[in-house]
């Protein structure tokens, strides 16, 4: 790693990038010390002095005894916050820099409600695209993060109180109506920009309060991105794409991380733009192509008087009125979801989900076993299972294992990985799905094969052009379907 000759002595600078919020700009260093056990995540705002920000911590305190919190909060719930205080911020903030332009009593305008009407710095970790993870573990250690390159970091900000964090809880679950409380210490949300939230209330949490909030990916993961990142091999993404065109229904597995709702995104790249899609997820993570016909939803918690919940199951059953030709649904938790499912595969549904399980076998055991507890032979109307891993060590995701199921209800694993090698391996021949693929499409043995191939010829065109956006992928898809696509 080079050592960044700015920085301290045995330090080396990881990675280096800005983001800009509101006009302010915010520089990101990722250094590693070599006494340091986890590299760090360094914020700074690079266009405000520790002189500035002294005197901007005296406007806070002023904004704040001359503003009541009740309008603060009426304002959270009404309206936009800087539209609301920034004649009050724009006074105070001309008192004491009189000569000011309005650009910079802009960008200092949006410094005083960051930190003190927001989620403060924070705000900052939520707007950098390469964090997947924040956690806010207590208030007297630093707030983690997790990078899509670089895995757990230790950043340079903390929560001042453990009041602060419990605030932060409070006013998320305010804003979708719910309540965290002494006597309801846990709480499950989402911000209004999807973000999902999950917070917890000391003695329950025996350190301190906490946050942990798993960011929305608004550049979601689609299957070049997935090629190029070595996720998946070409040849196991065009089988993939070839059983989702002829209607096969698919169950990603895989343990916490391993990237299984990003997998479910990439399968629903290969969608035909013709078909209605119903996706039902907890919270929204999901996000398809706009040239799709989509209709995303999503589950709700009781409110506080226990009323108002829907469940996956409820709209499960609702979505099979709705004239789906395909259903996605983000996690099968349940013994009446899996079987409603199944019974949506017999009845000619194209149905792909997600489960927790490490391996193709583990998945039979969870889904015949209590609670879900489904009849072996059921599970042969699902035609393939997806398994994805994460390497603890190293971060990688991966596909582990792409098997079908037989028709006694078995797990018939055709590709695995070599982990020493890193490479997603053939090490069986494809018996049942291509013998539903036969039987479902008319064409031989050979013509499949040459389907197949078609299939990897154009994923390599796409990852050679950079296809690698969500929309840009529907795009080609869209074409490919109408028998219009150009190789170029």
């Amino acid at each position: 790693m080079p050592n960044n000759p700015a920085g301290e002595i045995g330090q080396s600078i990881i990675d280096h990038y800005k983001i800009e919020i509101n006009d302010i700009v915010v520089d990101i260093k990722i250094a590693l010390h070599e006494d340091d056990a986890v590299p760090h995540y360094i914020v700074s705002l690079t266009n405000i002095s520790d002189a500035t920000k002294l005197i901007l911590e005296k406007i806070r305190q002023e904004f704040v005894s001359v503003v009541d919190k009740h309008q603060i909060d009426t304002a959270r719930e009404s309206e936009d916050i800087r539209d609301r205080f920034q004649g009050e911020i724009k006074k105070i903030i001309k008192k004491y820099f009189h000569t000011a332009n309005e650009e910079t009593t802009s960008m200092l305008v949006n410094y005083i409600i960051q930190e003190n009407l927001g989620l403060g710095k924070i705000e900052i970790l939520l707007k950098d695209s390469q964090l997947e993870e924040i956690v806010i573990n207590n208030h007297t250690e630093p707030v983690w993060v997790y990078h899509k390159k670089h895995g757990w970091l230790i950043t340079n900000i903390k929560l001042i109180t453990e009041a602060r964090i419990r605030h932060y809880a409070t006013m998320i679950g305010r804003d979708i109506g719910k309540e965290i409380t002494t006597l309801n210490p846990l709480m499950d949300a989402h911000l209004k920009t999807g973000d999902r939230v999950n917070a917890t209330l000391n003695p329950i949490s025996s350190k301190g309060n906490t946050l942990t909030i798993r960011k929305f990916s608004t550049d979601p993961w689609t299957i070049t991105k997935f090629i190029n990142d070595n996720t998946i091999s070409v040849e196991a993404a065009a089988f993939l794409w070839m059983a989702i065109q002829n209607e096969l229904s698919i169950l990603v597995a895989g343990g916490t991380g391993s990237g299984k709702t990003s997998m479910l995104n990439v399968l629903a790249n290969f969608f035909p733009p013709n078909q209605r899609i119903i996706s039902i997820e907890d919270t929204r993570e999901l996000v398809l192509p706009s040239s799709t016909h989509w209709v995303p939803m999503e589950t709700r918690l009781p409110n506080p008087e226990g009323k108002g919940e829907i469940t996956m199951l409820d709209l499960l059953v609702n979505s099979l009125r709705m004239r789906p030709d395909r259903i996605l649904v983000g996690e099968i938790r349940r013994a009446r979801e899996a079987q409603v499912l199944l019974e949506a595969m017999h009845t000619g549904h194209s149905v792909y989900g997600t489960i927790h399980a490490n391996n193709a076998e583990e998945v039979i055991v969870r889904l015949t076993n209590p609670p879900i507890d489904i009849p072996k032979p059921m599970i042969s109307s699902l035609s393939v299972i997806l398994v994805q891993s994460r390497n603890r060590r190293t971060g990688k995701r991966r596909t582990l294992q792409v098997a079908e199921i037989t028709e006694t209800g078995d797990a018939h694993v055709i590709m695995q990985l070599n982990v020493a090698s890193d490479v997603l391996e053939d090490i069986a021949t494809s018996r049942i799905v291509m013998e539903r693929l036969r039987l479902y499409t008319g064409l031989s043995e050979e013509e499949l094969k040459n389907d197949l191939a078609q299939k990897v010829k154009i994923l390599k065109w796409m990852v050679r052009k950079q296809i690698d956006n969500v929309d840009d992928i529907g795009k080609v898809m869209a074409r490919y379907y109408m028998g219009k696509l150009v190789l170029t």
